[in-house]
């Protein structure tokens, strides 16, 4: 894939938005290549965990508009579509089973802000900046994850003040709400984002892919439908080789050694 790489290394894979000489800004083009890789790692049994990152200081600086000005809009639709025709995830990051992690160095704005608020956990350097610059475009947040989770990961009020003002933020506010987990030098983001992704390596994929499910679902229903689906699922968990493994390696007082299964 052109301009977005994907590498495995003992379960992590890192998936890179490669157009430095664009600050790695998006296409249709190259937002399809992205929704093959994320779907790539969630579908791919020897990969627990992603780092999603950009190449050569910047994360995402959005659309690149001189792309979307050559760009039909009967085409526009179909952007990020699978190559063989069948529907797109809306969210394809909250969408793959897997813990995904935003190791976010330089821009992260627009469509680039969206994946960060995508993410399950982000990063930061010390120099990253984060913009949902929508509406001075004359738009709505374009993958409709800032309206949506953005106000729940840190509040309405703080949310909407980024969202009606289209302003930047630096790594240091982004910290301050929430947004971030961590800040680091630059020279430090690659190991860090590691780091954080081989936190949940431990742990049983069999369940990590429903906490992941229940939580993003659990956002948008009532109490009563979730405490249902978390009922379901549990009893899965029960009938799942990783419970059994993790019991016995509980009691054998040794690392488990989890299947996904």
């Amino acid at each position: 894939m052109g301009a977005i790489r994907y590498e495995v290394d003992d379960r992590v894979a890192t998936i890179t938005i490669d157009r430095p000489e664009k600050r790695n800004a998006m296409t249709y083009a190259v937002l399809r290549e992205f929704h093959e890789a994320v779907a790539r790692a969630g579908a791919d049994d020897a990969v627990h965990a992603v780092v999603l990152t950009g190449a050569g200081g910047a994360f995402c600086a959005g659309t690149d508009l001189s792309d979307l000005a050559a760009t039909p809009e009967e085409d526009r639709s179909g952007a990020g579509r699978p190559r063989d025709g069948s529907r797109a995830e809306p969210w394809p990051v909250v969408a793959c089973p897997k813990p995904v992690v935003a190791a976010v160095d330089g821009p992260a704005v627009g469509m680039g802000a969206e994946f960060a608020t995508q993410c399950d956990v982000r990063l930061a350097s010390d120099r990253a900046r984060f913009g949902w610059n929508f509406v001075q475009r004359g738009l709505v947040p374009d993958t409709g994850a800032g309206s949506f989770l953005l106000p729940r990961l840190i509040g309405p009020s703080a949310a909407l003040r980024l969202l009606l003002s289209g302003e930047l933020i630096d790594a240091a506010e982004a910290l301050r709400l929430g947004f971030v987990a961590a800040v680091v030098r630059p020279d430090e983001l690659a190991a860090a984002a590691e780091a954080e992704a081989r936190r949940y390596l431990a742990a049983s994929p069999f369940a990590v892919r429903r906490v992941k499910a229940l939580v993003y679902a659990g956002l948008a229903r009532p109490v009563d439908e979730h405490l249902r689906e978390t009922g379901a699922l549990l009893e899965e968990c029960f009938r799942s080789e990783d419970h059994r493994e993790g019991v016995a390696a509980f009691l054998e007082r040794r690392e488990a050694r989890f299947t996904g299964r």
